[in-house]
Order: structure tokens, then C-alpha cells, then sequence
């Protein structure tokens, strides 16, 4: 039986191996070697393809929801509805598999190419985001990141944290480039236009990503963070918006020159009973404000106009006298044209330059109302009154209707002292864009300080009559035409227009330190500006024109006399307080200061130590003939 069996299965087995190889034999013949390789690689081929595409979904996928997973394991961001989590991962979905491939970078690279994670959060100095985490928001650079800012008074912290932590951030990305310190180059103006570097962005606190995911991270639109975050769109269950800090209707403490209030709506104005109005508000609130940019200056506001600023939730509570007989479309900008604005230098800084810099964005479709309409001043700038408005103005305190308007500013615009920040300025306005404006209202034709061929640069000295006179003027005169100026010599009048053209005819402008520096607003771009600074350490009031006046684009010199080049010497001995302690003289307050410096001080130019600088002058005036 065992070798029955053993037979058995012996010739079993010899069978199977016949069976085989007349197969193989069969195949051989019927299938060539050559095709039977090519059939291999093109299944290696298939199995290999579809290997790869199922690999790079499941990493999209992976890049798509990683990010909002790790935020809900860790606490941060708020809970929606799973619906409209289910239909963003769609539209994410969506997004990421139609700009596959992109070359979009959604975090900072460093030259390689290679993606830079997050700044590291140890240091010791971040604040906290929800309770949850510390905050990774810090600037890039070299070694370690400065805290961003924090968010401002007008954004409460807690208003961000229903819309998640990464709106925060770009808030404070936002905050942080409207507060960032102002550039200069050698004590010239920062530029108009500002271009944030991108590389000083902060980036979003993700976690490091493994990386065979890095390319597919880098194409997730839901990580791309605008220079300038846009608003986000709220859904049904977000209609509420994120709670924010109740905004009052005037501001009196961000501005050190003026307090000023801003209405939007049903906005109603009474010029005898000097009232606005906003009918139908949130909540019913007064104001009382004065506007006018001097507001610390007991002595400007004594005669500015208080104008009422209010709002009711009841538009029958301010009675029927309220009712509108008048409506417009238009803005209104109001403002008060008292306090100093017979001073030359003080009409442009506390009401042309800042109706500029408020009026100038809505293109004469604006109205101006006047608190206090002295017809005489307005008068004298009516030009620019017209290039600013398309409507007559109105005299607010012999206006007896009820005006309705949809948005009403009381108080202008302002920065600083004849100057503009183009960072906060409405389409980033400069004072060149200022010079620009005053040019085009009096129709003046030189925007460059280039002087015609084969002319010279003429050179305007400003002649004061009363005090800071120059008491050498013939020989600055003569010094002036012997280095090549053709010179000019005057006050100026009561009429702009035609001191206007003098000056815009003209290459550069020497004075002493007075409001007739002022007219430097009508020189050409790159033209020159000399001012002389009296004995009496006045170098903070010459700050009134150094700042400015590069600001516009012009060369500007300051020459500080000495001793033996004031008249003070004619008048007191050498040992005098007035000039061994000027410190203790303006200690005394403005009117001292005044008195002893600027109302009983003339100027004697020492020619051998002036002229220097009118060569510097000349020399400054024809490189720009060679540009």
C-alpha cells in the first residue's frame, strides 16, 4: 500500500509537471518575449500612476483639514455649526484641487525657497490669545522679534476672539502697520506712498508641517494672509458681528491740537442755536467742542464758537424746529476760521492746510460751514475755498434753517504744525501734494526749480518792515548778485496772488525766522530754503519751517546768527541776562521769549560768515539744471 501510495502520488506530481510545461511551451509559441516586456512595464506603469494619484489627494486632504483639527484639539478659534464647517471644507477642497500646482507661497521663504516656520513663542514677552495660548505674532528679522503692538483703544482684545485666532493677528498685522514708526533718510520726509515689506509681516502660528506635506500646504488658500485683511463675511449665526466697543461721537483726547466729532446718518445742523444733530442713534449723547486746532491756547479759543454735537434715539425730543428745510447728498466739513488766522503763518496751519488734508479726498463735492465767518479772511483765500468746494459757504451763525446731511465732520483734519503724515492722510497726501494744490489754485507755472537757459537763479529775500529786520540788506543784496543770484527783494501784500507769483518765480527764499517763510508753499519742487534764526536759542520755533520745508521737497539751510550779528548788542551790555541766561528769559513764558527776542531783535549779516551758505545755495540750484 505505502508503495502503491508512494506510486501514486509520484505519478500525480510527474503529471502536474508535464501539465506545466506543455503550458509554457504553448505561451512561448503564442506570445513573442518582446511583447510579452512590454506588457510588464506598461502595468508597472498603471499600478504605478494610480499609486501616486491617490497619495497626492490624500495629501491635499491631509493639508485641508490638519489645520482646523490641531486648533480644536488645542482650544483655539470659536465652534460653528457642522454645516457650514462641512461646506467650507468643501470650498477649501474645491479652492486647493483648482490651484494645485500654483506657485503661490502662503508663509515666509528664505532665499532657498525653503518655508519658514513660525517664530518660536519662549521669549517671554507674548501675550495671551483666548486663555489657550501664547501669542506667536512677532516680527520677523534677525535674532529675536519685537511684540507687535497691541490693538488699539477702538478694538477691544475680546472683540476678536469670536472670530478666531487668526483674524487677531491680522488686526494686529493691520494695527502694527498703521503705528509703525516713520522712516527718514538724512532728515528728508517719508515717502507718499508706503510699501510694507512683506518679509516684516508676521506669520500665522501653525505647526510645523512633515515635509513631503509642504508643497501641498503651501497652495492651502485658507492660510493666505492679505497686506491689508479684508472684511470677513459673517454667516446667519454670526449676523450679530463680534461685540465692539460702543464708539462716542467726538473725540477729545487722541488729538493734542483739536477736539472733533464725526455723525453719520440723519445728521441735522442749526447755525443760530449752533447745534448737530444725529437723529434716531443707539444712544442719546452731548458734546460741547470748540473746532479749532489750538485747543490748549487759552488765548486762540476765546473767541472760537462752541458748536453742540449731540445724538437721540427720538427724533421728536429735539423738537420741531429740527425739522429738515433743507437736504443734501453731499458731506459737510465744519469749522471755525477765527483764533489766530489773521497771523499769516497761522491761517495755513490751523485752517488751509488741515481743510486740505480733510476736504481734498471728495473731489469738491463737499460744503463747507463756517462758525465764525470773518468775510475779510475768507476773502483773502477765497481761491482756495473754490478749489476745494463746488458750494458757496456758509455762514453758519446767520444760517437759521435746519440742515440734513449724511455725514458731517466738526473740526478739520490735523497732525502737526504745517506738516502731514502721509501715513494717516485720506490717499496718503504729502506736503508736496499740498504744494501741488497751492500752485494749481493761483495758476502758477513752475512746478521745478530749473532756471530757464542762460538765466540766473533769482533768489527772493523776504524784507520784513517791523522786527527781525535785515539792517544790511543792500549788502546781502550785493552779496547775493556777485555769486550769480538775480535777487528779489519784498514784504509781499495783503493780495496771495500776486506775492504768489513772485515766489513761484523764484529759485530760493531767504528770511528771518517770521510768518513771510511761509510763502516757501508757492517755490518750485527742489528749490531753496534759507532760514535765519535770531540770538535767543530759537531753534525749537525754527521747527516750524525746517521740518515742513523738506517736506516739500526743498533744500533747506538754517543759519544761526551770532552774537555780534544782533542788534541786542546796541542795546545791552555783554553781561546781560538776555544773553548769559536765555534759558532764564524763556522761563519767564511766551510773552518774555517775545518780547526780548523776537519783537526788539534785528539781524546784521556777517557777509564773510553768510556767504558760505548762499554758494551752497547756488550750487544746490544748478545741479538741478544738470538732472
Amino acid at each position: 500500500m505505502e508503495g502503491g501510495g508512494g506510486g501514486k502520488m509520484g505519478y500525480g506530481g510527474h503529471h502536474h509537471h508535464h501539465d506545466t510545461a506543455k503550458l509554457l511551451k504553448a505561451v512561448s509559441r503564442t506570445v513573442e518575449p518582446r511583447n510579452f516586456g512590454i506588457g510588464l512595464v506598461a502595468g508597472f506603469l498603471i499600478v504605478t500612476c494610480a499609486y501616486f494619484s491617490t497619495a497626492k489627494f490624500d495629501a491635499i486632504h491631509i493639508a485641508l483639514v490638519s489645520p482646523d483639527a490641531r486648533n480644536a484639539a488645542a482650544g483655539i478659534g470659536t465652534p460653528v455649526s457642522a454645516a457650514k464647517a462641512s461646506n467650507q471644507r468643501l470650498d477649501d477642497l474645491e479652492d486647493a484641487l483648482s490651484k494645485l500646482g500654483s506657485k503661490a507661497e502662503v508663509l515666509d521663504k528664505d532665499d532657498d525657497g525653503k518655508i519658514l516656520p513660525s517664530p518660536e513663542t519662549d521669549s517671554g514677552q507674548s501675550a495671551s490669545l483666548g486663555n489657550t495660548r501664547k501669542d506667536d505674532t512677532f516680527a520677523s528679522g534677525g535674532g529675536g522679534g519685537a511684540l507687535l503692538p497691541p490693538l488699539s483703544s477702538e478694538e477691544p482684545a475680546n472683540s476678536t476672539q469670536e472670530q478666531g485666532g487668526l483674524e487677531d493677528e491680522e488686526l494686529q498685522v493691520q494695527d502694527a502697520i498703521a503705528n509703525s514708526p516713520k522712516k527718514s533718510n538724512n532728515g528728508s520726509s517719508s515717502p507718499a506712498v508706503f510699501h510694507s515689506d512683506p518679509a516684516t509681516l508676521p506669520v500665522p502660528p501653525v505647526q510645523q508641517i512633515p515635509p513631503a506635506q509642504q508643497q501641498e500646504t503651501r497652495a492651502s488658500p485658507v492660510q493666505q494672509i492679505p497686506l491689508i485683511p479684508e472684511a470677513k463675511q459673517t454667516g446667519p449665526e454670526q449676523s450679530a458681528a463680534p461685540w465692539r466697543e460702543w464708539k462716542p461721537l467726538c473725540d477729545l483726547a487722541s488729538n493734542r491740537r483739536i477736539d472733533w466729532c464725526e455723525l453719520d446718518g440723519d445728521v441735522r445742523v442749526h447755525g443760530v442755536q449752533g447745534t448737530v444733530t444725529l437723529v434716531g442713534a443707539a444712544k442719546a449723547e452731548e458734546w460741547r467742542v470748540k473746532p479749532y486746532p489750538r485747543k490748549v491756547d487759552t488765548n486762540a479759543m476765546r473767541f472760537v464758537r462752541e458748536i453742540t454735537v449731540r445724538s437721540t434715539t427720538d427724533a421728536g425730543a429735539i423738537g420741531p424746529e429740527a425739522a429738515c428745510t433743507e437736504r443734501r447728498d453731499v458731506p459737510a466739513l465744519l469749522f471755525s476760521d477765527r483764533g489766530y488766522t489773521g497771523n499769516y503763518f497761522h491761517a495755513y496751519t490751523d485752517v488751509i492746510l488741515p481743510l486740505f488734508l480733510t476736504a481734498k479726498q471728495y473731489g469738491g463735492e463737499v460744503l463747507f460751514l463756517v462758525s465764525d465767518f470773518q468775510m475779510w479772511w475768507l476773502g483773502k483765500f477765497l481761491p482756495v475755498f473754490k478749489s476745494l468746494s463746488n458750494y458757496d459757504l456758509v455762514d453758519l451763525a446767520a444760517d437759521n434753517r435746519t440742515r440734513c446731511f449724511r455725514h458731517v465732520q466738526v473740526g478739520l483734519t490735523c497732525h502737526s504744525d504745517f506738516s502731514i503724515d502721509p501715513r494717516r492722510a485720506p490717499n496718503g497726501y504729502s506736503m508736496v501734494d499740498f504744494t501741488k494744490f497751492m500752485r494749481t489754485t493761483y495758476g502758477l507755472p513752475r512746478d521745478l526749480a530749473v532756471p530757464a537757459p542762460n538765466a540766473r537763479p533769482r533768489l527772493l529775500i523776504i524784507a520784513r518792515a517791523r522786527t527781525r529786520r535785515f539792517v544790511n540788506a543792500d549788502e546781502i543784496v550785493h552779496a547775493a548778485k556777485k555769486i550769480g543770484f538775480e535777487v528779489v527783494v519784498s514784504e509781499g501784500t495783503h493780495e496771495i496772488a500776486p506775492f504768489a507769483e513772485e515766489a513761484n518765480s523764484c529759485d530760493a527764499m531767504l528770511g528771518v525766522h517770521g510768518a513771510g517763510l511761509t510763502n516757501m508753499v508757492f517755490l518750485p519742487t527742489r528749490g531753496v530754503v534759507i532760514q535765519v534764526v535770531p540770538l535767543g536759542g530759537l531753534e525749537f520755533v525754527a521747527g516750524y519751517f525746517r521740518s515742513p520745508s523738506r517736506d516739500m521737497g526743498l533744500e533747506y539751510f538754517e543759519y544761526r546768527i551770532a552774537r555780534n550779528e544782533s542788534t541786542l548788542t546796541d542795546q545791552y551790555p555783554p553781561d546781560h541776562p538776555i544773553f548769559t541766561d536765555p534759558d532764564g528769559v524763556k522761563s519767564k513764558g511766551w510773552d518774555s521769549l517775545k518780547e526780548a527776542y523776537l519783537d526788539k531783535q534785528d539781524v546784521r549779516l556777517d557777509m564773510r560768515r553768510f556767504r558760505p551758505v548762499l554758494k551752497k545755495a547756488i550750487a544746490h540750484i544748478r545741479a538741478n539744471k544738470l538732472q
